[in-house]
C-alpha cells in the first residue's frame, strides 16, 4: 500500500469562503467516491491557528505505484488540481506502508 499525503496552503489574501476555494474543496471531497483506485480517502480543513500550519489536508491510500499513477492522471483528480493551482501551494509525500 502507498499512503499519499498532501498539505495545501492558501495564497496570501485568499480565505476559505472564497468561491474558488469552496469549489476546490468540494471537488476534492468528491474524489473518494469517484476514483476506484482510492482504497482510503479523507480530506479536511486544518483546525488550528498555528502560523506553520497548512490549511487543508488530504490523506489517502492506494494499492501500489500503478494505482497511484492512475489516480494522479484521473480526470477528476486533474480537474481538482487545476482549481487549487489558482489559489494555493502544496507539499506532498508518498510512502509505502
Amino acid at each position: 500500500m502507498i499512503r499519499h499525503l498532501v498539505l495545501f496552503k492558501l495564497n496570501e489574501g485568499v480565505g476559505r469562503d472564497d468561491p474558488r476555494v469552496v469549489a476546490g474543496a468540494e471537488a476534492f471531497e468528491a474524489l473518494g467516491g469517484a476514483i476506484p483506485e482510492l482504497e482510503f480517502w479523507e480530506c479536511a480543513w486544518n483546525i488550528t491557528d498555528r502560523p506553520i500550519a497548512y490549511d487543508f489536508a488530504i490523506n489517502s491510500a492506494v494499492a501500489d505505484a500503478g494505482a497511484l499513477g492512475r489516480y494522479l492522471e484521473h480526470p477528476a483528480h486533474q480537474a481538482g488540481v487545476a482549481l487549487w493551482r489558482e489559489f494555493a501551494t502544496w507539499v506532498m509525500a508518498d510512502y509505502e506502508f
